[in-house]
């Protein structure tokens, strides 16, 4: 890849980044088309947020994602916020517009998108049982009502903070039931018979832990799991679900659709197909 003074420079704040596999998808998708553009990680600390997204002015960074811890700060030190991310509350993609930076949140699309293409899953008119009660779940849970979900049941180990995002969303999504439980198997057996998406909004799995509370033998034989989380190899509740007949998914296809969604937002143009996914196979 050569650098020359017109190169469009794109990239990610985090802190810690290092660990990011963006900058091999987009650099990915970036050579595909042929496009004159790179994308770097920019290690952030929280106190230079500030200054950093300053500098994507100064030194006309076209745009950035934004990932821990800075989704929900950098809010404030952008000129717009669209009305998803808004509602979200967090934003994970800046674009760069000549100097005024607009953010957007692609992780909601980048679920169902994920959900439609790695286990043919519609959530309209569906129920989802969401487990955790975090900024994920909270990205998940709008945009499953935003698709129509008939009803989503927060499940979370704190359950104040279950009931605390339900009440937030409740009156704003009339179309859509909703439901606290405890983050206990006999909580959870109750519903699980009617449940058709087992959604993982924790990071619980990534280094392999596992959920003690799933009553697996009353989920729904039907139902499908995803884990948001993304491990190689697969996540525990990924690799049971699978084992007990489920269709399942990890959080790879997210990260991914999540990524081309950005990438359209920076570029206007479709990044081509499965090339995101075959670099991170590599």
């Amino acid at each position: 890849m050569m650098i020359r003074g017109t190169t469009r420079v794109f990239g990610i704040f985090g802190h810690p980044v290092d660990h990011s596999l963006s900058p091999l998808m987009h650099n990915a998708a970036f050579r595909a088309l042929g496009m004159d553009a790179v994308y770097v990680p920019f290690a952030v600390a929280p106190v230079r947020l500030g200054e950093a997204v300053a500098a994507l002015r100064a030194l006309r960074i076209a745009g950035v994602n934004v990932t821990i811890p800075h989704k929900e700060t950098v809010l404030a030190y952008l000129d717009e916020v669209d009305a998803a991310a808004r509602l979200i509350g967090a934003v994970n993609t800046v674009h760069n517009r000549d100097g005024y930076l607009v953010g957007y949140n692609t992780d909601g699309t980048g679920l169902i998108r994920s959900l439609a293409a790695d286990l043919a899953f519609d959530p309209a008119g569906k129920r989802v049982l969401l487990l955790g009660a975090g900024g994920a779940s909270r990205a998940a849970l709008v945009a499953l009502a935003e698709t129509g979900a008939a009803w989503i049941g927060v499940a979370n180990r704190t359950r104040p903070k279950a009931e605390n995002l339900v009440a937030e969303f409740r009156d704003h999504f009339p179309g859509t039931d909703f439901a606290v439980l405890d983050l206990a198997a006999s909580a959870l057996a109750a519903v699980c018979p009617s449940v058709n998406l087992l959604l993982n909004g924790t990071s619980i799995g990534l280094k392999g832990e596992v959920f003690d509370a799933l009553p697996w033998q009353q989920l729904n034989r039907a139902a499908v799991v995803c884990d948001i989380v993304y491990r190689s190899p697969d996540t525990p509740l990924v690799m049971t679900a699978r084992s007990r007949g489920h269709r399942a998914t990890g959080g790879l296809g997210m990260l991914i659709a999540q990524g081309e969604a950005a990438f359209r937002i920076w570029t206007g143009q479709e990044p081509p197909a499965g090339v995101m996914r075959q670099a991170l196979a590599r």
